[in-house]
């Protein structure tokens, strides 16, 4: 990105190492930080409003509870989501760093590698999937305005017809021209994403009202459940939790650009209690009155705007789908890759070639593939999604307990044995060890319950190694003594 005309100023690091350091992970300087209340929560609602935020909405009104049961379940799993990202956003906002950056400091100079590589995965993995979704709506959009291309659709090469192909690579070539203009322009594109996703889906809910009247503001979409009211809410809280698991990790990633605490916190409030819940009431108003319109519950908003006929209707429904999806792969999927990518090779690879390594590998994941075995997905998310929790719980705790909010600068930065993050050849074997103590039971309870072998621990999974991990962390570092942490205690 260097040289490139959309590059934030950024904070030279005296006798920095090439291996650690070029101007994307390097600390955004003051006159960077130019994200200001507004973009943050523009940022979350690219988050959320996508389809798949839509049916995930949708799909907590059906768990058996109350429909006030499952706002205020709603309320408690975002509320805690936002503190969380308060914290892993600290470091970054306090530094200017990114995410591996940050990971520097409890896994070591070159232990932050393995993090940033397990994070990176995931992202490439859900970044091709979120395109070929996308590509859907592009093949509906040219089979509405041109009939005849429906003939592409009968040969197939890979797994893929000629129009999904067609569909598929253009998606993925207009995200890439976006996206490697670079952070500036990501906020500008996230900045108009959101809010025109949610022009759309009110006046959705404006039809489906007219259509229907005030009968259907309902928020009662499911037969009542089973069992304790009270565990099933605690569920669907850590539902809410385990959802935003990834951006848990590399949420540092969009607040090291933050003007200050304030645009962060209040950002974040606005785009995830706030938002969060408006954006579900509006997406069970919508669902409920698909009932009376269609005779159905529908929860693919793309399949009641195709329902409605007009084409012109389709269009637009097309239109907000791809850029809704592209927007939350921006924020959920490319740019934790682009950096994680970019830290494993500093020298050769800035922030716009990470994200063309991530285009590419998102295309050799065959995420049409991908998508059609539920066992893929199964042991993926039960695999991948189980090891961030023990992450997320070791850097907080390092952070915040261990180094009490205070590292040094320039020892992110350098391979020097005397850096007080250079640990063991610029590994913290403490932290490995708690990742992978944590992430085998985390990850052995959710396969294991995946398959039925013990009790199905569900989306606790998360919480569960992210407490452990930051346990046994904090436990192991408490054995290390002076000189390594010294440094880092007396400097602010």
């Amino acid at each position: 990105m260097s040289g490139h005309a959309n590059v934030s100023p950024v904070l030279a690091i005296p006798g920095a190492d090439p291996k650690l350091y070029n101007h994307d992970l390097a600390p955004v300087a003051p006159a960077g930080r130019t994200w200001g209340v507004f973009d943050i929560f523009a940022m979350w609602m690219s988050d959320v409003h996508s389809v798949g935020g839509y049916t995930f909405a949708a799909s907590l009104f059906f768990l058996g509870l109350t429909g006030w049961e499952v706002l205020l379940a709603m309320a408690i799993g975002i509320t805690a989501v936002y503190f969380l990202m308060n914290l892993i956003g600290g470091p970054s906002l306090k530094y200017g760093t990114p995410f591996p950056v940050v990971a520097r400091m409890s896994f070591g100079v070159m232990g932050a590698n393995l993090a940033a590589s397990l994070r990176g995965i995931v992202g490439i993995v859900w970044y091709g999937v979120q395109t070929f979704f996308a590509s859907k709506a592009v093949q509906v959009l040219v089979l509405t305005f041109y009939p005849a291309a429906e003939a592409l659709t009968h040969s197939s090469f890979l797994g893929l017809s000629a129009l999904g192909w067609f569909s598929f690579l253009f998606m993925w070539l207009f995200q890439l021209l976006i996206f490697l203009n670079g952070m500036e322009t990501i906020r500008k594109f996230i900045d108009f994403c959101g809010p025109a996703v949610y022009l759309v889906m009110f006046a959705l809910a404006i039809w489906i009202l007219a259509q229907t009247g005030l009968s259907s503001l309902s928020l009662q979409l499911g037969p009542g459940g089973e069992g304790s009211a009270i565990g099933q809410m605690a569920n669907a809280a850590m539902l809410i939790v385990a959802y935003f698991a990834a951006l848990l990790l590399n949420f540092g990633d969009f607040a090291r650009f933050a003007e200050n605490e304030r645009a962060m916190k209040v950002g974040n409030f606005l785009g995830l209690p706030v938002n969060f819940i408006v954006f579900a009431i509006i997406t069970v108003i919508v669902t409920a009155g698909t009932v009376k319109v269609f005779g159905e519950a529908i929860m693919d908003p793309v399949s009641i705007v195709e329902r409605i006929g007009n084409p012109w209707v389709v269009a637009l429904g097309a239109v907000t789908f791809i850029v809704a999806t592209m927007g939350i792969n921006i924020v959920a999927n490319f740019v934790s890759p682009a950096y994680d990518i970019s830290n494993l090779y500093p020298e050769k690879i800035d922030f716009r070639r990470g994200g063309l390594i991530t285009s590419i590998l998102s295309v050799l994941v065959c995420p049409w593939i991908f998508v059609s075995s539920p066992q893929a997905i199964t042991i993926f998310v039960g695999v991948f999604g189980a090891a961030l929790g023990p992450m997320f719980g070791i850097m907080i705790a390092d952070y915040y307990l261990v180094k009490r909010q205070h590292v040094v600068l320039e020892d992110l930065y350098t391979m020097s044995k005397d850096g007080s993050l250079h640990f063991q050849g610029g590994w913290n074997r403490r932290a490995l060890i708690a990742l992978a103590i944590a992430g085998s039971i985390s990850i052995g309870l959710s396969l294991l319950g995946a398959y039925g072998v013990i009790i199905h621990v569900g989306d606790w999974g998360w919480l569960i190694g992210a407490t452990l991990g930051a346990l046994l962390y904090t436990a192991l570092m408490r054995s290390l003594k002076a000189p390594s942490l010294s440094r880092s205690s007396a400097t602010a």
